[in-house]
This record gives structure tokens, C-alpha cells and sequence, in this order.
């Protein structure tokens, strides 16, 4: 069957025919049923949707599934699975979230992002992460007392980074020996940046400083000027939180029309 389906292919293609035939058209035939190709263009197209490259190893997990389900399909209905309570009240489910993802698909094909919406947003980003970015370390402890005792033995001679990684209770930063990496100033809470921007290069400062997290041994290890990413790196992103939106804004709108009683 293999052979001839193959040769049925090969043939057409040469002749260059307008359709395939019947036979051409059927991916398999399962206790005397044909199974039609239409049934692997579908899940081949969910395959391509996630992102996975169609290789001729994948097409034959798309014909090997496609049997699988027939055979498995056929002996369901002998057994008449069909007409249980269970499966109809899961048929309807399945229906409902189809239907519904169509809609949401409809309305984003009919209501795409456009370059114009990209550029406002990026021109957003750009203003609210402009100017100067700061790369700081710090260590985070519970105490008051513990803060100073740290500040005053690092005065001493004690290494800031070797301190960072034994006492900051801030995990992600006492393992790189405080490091915070670049950031905006808006990254931190307000009584961190205040602290913080006060510093010249390569100070620390005298006192503990308090905030929500505890108190904060803090250190500015460089300044520069915000290097932010160009539009055509980010674009994919943007379009995809943009769309997002949409959709969001869509459904809601929706429910808010909704009578429900």
C-alpha cells in the first residue's frame, strides 16, 4: 500500500494533475476504512503552530498517530462509547473551547497590531526607562544592629563580596557577592534608589538603610547612560503584549455587554 501510495504521488506531481487520486487521497485504509490525509494536515499544522520543524521523521509520527487514533477510534465506537452520558457532556466541552478559540482568532485576524501602535509603545518604554542606569550590590539583613556590625567590619578591611555571600539573606545577589547588575533607578523601592543616588562611584553607604525587605547594606559600582534595546529587537515582544491586550480588553468588553441575571 506504501509503494502504490507513494508512486501515486510521484506520478501525479510529473503530470502535473489538477487532483490527486482517491486512493492518493487516503493516508491509510484500517479494517477495510480509509483514513484521509486531511487528518495529518491537521495535526501537522498544529505541530508547525508550536514550532517544531516538519522533518520526515516528524511526518511519520503525524501518519503512525493518525492510525493510532483510527484503530483506537474504531474500537471505541464497537464498544459504543459514543452514547455514554460521559462522553457526550465532553463533546460539548471540546466543542465550546473550539468555538470560542475561533472567535478569539477571528477577532485578531480582524484586529492586528499595527506598526503605528508598536512605535507609540516602544516611544513609552523608551521615555520610563531613559537617562541613567545604575549598577549597584548590596547585602540584605533582618537587623538594625547586624547592618551596622557589617558595615563597620567591612571599614575594617572585610571584603564586601565575601560578606554578600555569607550574611545577605537576599538569595540571587549574596550568591553573586551583591551584585544587582545594571538596573533603572525605578527598578528599586523607593528608599533603596533614595539611598542609592546618593552615592558617588564605588561608595557605600554609612548607614543601614530600611525598607520593606529588611535592611540594606548599599554600594554604587558604576553609572552610565541607559542602554535600552533598538525597535526591531523588541518588536516580536511588543506585538505579542499588544495583542495580548486586545484580546483582553475584547473579553472584557464582552462580559461587560453581557446580560446576566
Amino acid at each position: 500500500m506504501k509503494q502504490k501510495l507513494l508512486s501515486g504521488l510521484v506520478a501525479a506531481a510529473v503530470l502535473g494533475a489538477v487532483s490527486l487520486p482517491v486512493a492518493a487521497q487516503n493516508l491509510a485504509i484500517v479494517n477495510g476504512k480509509p483514513v484521509p490525509s486531511t487528518r495529518a494536515d491537521v495535526l501537522r499544522q498544529q505541530v508547525e503552530r508550536s514550532g517544531r520543524p516538519i522533518t520526515p521523521e516528524v511526518e511519520n509520527q503525524i501518519k503512525e498517530e493518525v492510525i493510532a487514533r483510527e484503530i483506537f477510534l474504531q474500537e471505541a465506537q464497537k464498544r459504543g462509547l459514543e452514547a455514554t452520558a460521559d462522553y457526550k457532556s465532553q463533546m460539548e466541552l471540546a466543542r465550546q473551547t473550539i468555538l470560542i478559540r475561533e472567535l478569539f482568532t477571528d477577532y485578531q485576524k480582524k484586529n492586528p497590531v499595527t506598526d503605528a501602535e508598536i512605535q507609540a509603545e516602544y516611544d513609552k518604554f523608551v521615555a520610563a526607562n531613559s537617562g541613567k542606569e545604575y549598577k549597584a550590590s548590596h547585602i540584605l539583613v533582618e537587623k538594625e544592629d547586624e547592618a551596622k556590625a557589617i558595615i563597620a567590619s567591612i571599614k575594617k578591611g572585610a571584603k564586601f563580596e565575601d560578606v554578600a555571600k555569607k550574611k545577605s539573606k537576599d538569595p540571587g545577589s549574596g550568591a553573586r557577592g551583591g551584585d544587582l547588575d545594571w538596573a533603572n533607578p525605578s527598578s528599586y523601592v523607593s528608599e533603596f534608589t533614595e539611598a542609592m543616588l546618593k552615592l558617588k562611584k564605588g561608595e557605600m553607604t554609612a548607614e543601614p538603610v530600611k525598607s520593606q525587605f529588611g535592611w540594606h547594606i548599599i554600594r554604587l559600582d558604576d553609572e552610565r547612560q541607559a542602554q535600552l534595546p533598538k525597535l526591531e529587537d523588541v518588536k516580536p515582544q511588543i506585538a505579542q503584549q499588544l495583542q495580548q491586550q486586545k484580546l483582553g480588553q475584547f473579553q472584557e468588553d464582552l462580559r461587560t455587554k453581557a446580560k446576566v441575571e
